[in-house]
């Protein structure tokens, strides 16, 4: 089959977002430069060279590498992303911040290894369900091994812990599955034991059950649990319909928690308002849906598996971040993509979005 050129459409979206998520980033980092000049420096560089730089070029890189190579590095890259993930609780090895230890020390950069795992998942269903169409349908070799491999990565996850970036990976590999024809039982099943075990963290985990506490009554505790709710709710609300400007966010200095993380896309609507904050959303949605349709005309199994696996992985994370900050969701902690500060993310996401625009040049239909 002759390899046409990469979706042009998902690129550009790809190309604003990564725009327009710096841009939000470095307004959002003027809170620190209010309070540390040299904390802003650091913070601004370590994003524009590990994340906006070495993602670009590892984008244009991967986008030439045949996607079917992938599926023969599965192995591997599986097994390299458990380790990383198992060496982050060695001693003095992997360090904290804010209670969970999800980080490995590279000199002045640090490494996510969950973001290494999140793509090892999904690499791993695709080419698993990709090899046989009817694998998907059977307890022994559809389920079961869904099942093993959903629980390998919520010990590795969960014990850090990042029950976050564990929904994002559940919320993929389940759309996986789907998409691979797993009938409607095993589904039924996942979504008991996915209830199962948010009650079980609740129970054991106290920050899970003040999270959801913190959903279901937002009121109460305003000074405690629901603070960050209420003070990206002000954000969002006093950004009105074109938002206060570039810069001008009150929110971002000395009462929104996270302001250059999990809650950016609040300082985003404050500045930029109701016009600029959709306008994100819409990118993210554009996205999705330009990604499934690549996913729609993928040329075999494999590749089909694979680009709705990242796909999901990008919009889901994204709007749960967005619905945590909006209140339609509980806080769970994942950044917002090609926005938030996280270098290893945002690195991570152009590769999945390189691979993307791989398989996008053997589309069996003419976009």
């Amino acid at each position: 089959m002759r390899e046409k050129k990469p979706d042009k459409t998902l690129f550009v979206i790809v190309v604003i977002l990564i725009f327009f998520g710096f841009f939000i980033f470095t307004s959002a980092a003027f809170g620190l430069l209010a309070r540390n000049g040299a904390d802003f420096t650091m913070v601004v560089a370590k994003q524009l060279i590990i994340g906006v730089v070495m993602g670009a070029l590892s984008l244009l890189i991967v986008s030439t590498i045949s996607y079917k190579k992938w599926r023969s590095w599965m192995l591997p890259i599986v097994c390299a992303s458990i380790v990383l993930s198992l060496i982050l609780f060695l001693p003095g090895v992997g360090f904290s911040s804010g209670g969970a230890k999800r980080w490995l020390s590279l000199g002045i950069f640090s490494f996510q290894p969950s973001e290494f795992l999140k793509f090892g998942i999904v690499l791993f269903l695709a080419t698993w369900f990709g090899q046989h169409k009817e694998r998907a349908q059977s307890l022994v070799q559809g389920f079961l091994p869904f099942l093993a491999a959903i629980a390998t990565a919520g010990v590795l996850v969960l014990a850090q812990p990042d029950t976050g970036t564990f929904l994002v990976m559940f919320t993929s590999a389940i759309g996986i599955f789907l998409v691979a024809g797993a009938p409607w039982k095993y589904l039924g099943t996942m979504a008991v034991c996915a209830l199962v075990g948010i009650i079980v963290l609740a129970s054991f985990r106290p920050y899970v059950k003040q999270r959801l506490t913190t959903f279901l009554h937002p009121e109460e505790d305003a000074l405690g649990s629901s603070y960050q709710l209420r003070q990206s709710l002000i954000a969002i609300g006093s950004g009105g319909v074109t938002g206060r400007g570039f810069g001008q966010s009150v929110q971002k200095f000395n009462f929104l928690p996270e302001a250059i993380g999990d809650s950016i896309f609040a300082v985003a609507a404050e500045e930029f308002g109701l016009i600029g904050s959709t306008i994100l959303v819409l990118l993210f949605l554009c996205f999705g849906l330009r990604g499934m349709k690549i996913a729609a005309e993928a040329p075999d199994a494999f590749s089909r598996l694979l680009v709705t696996g990242l796909v999901i992985l990008i919009v889901s994370q994204s709007f749960i971040n967005i619905g945590a900050m909006l209140g339609v969701v509980p806080l769970t902690g994942v950044p917002l993509l090609f926005v938030s500060h996280g270098g290893t993310a945002l690195f991570f996401a152009l590769i999945e979005v390189g691979i993307i625009l791989n398989i996008s040049r053997h589309r069996t239909v003419v976009a």
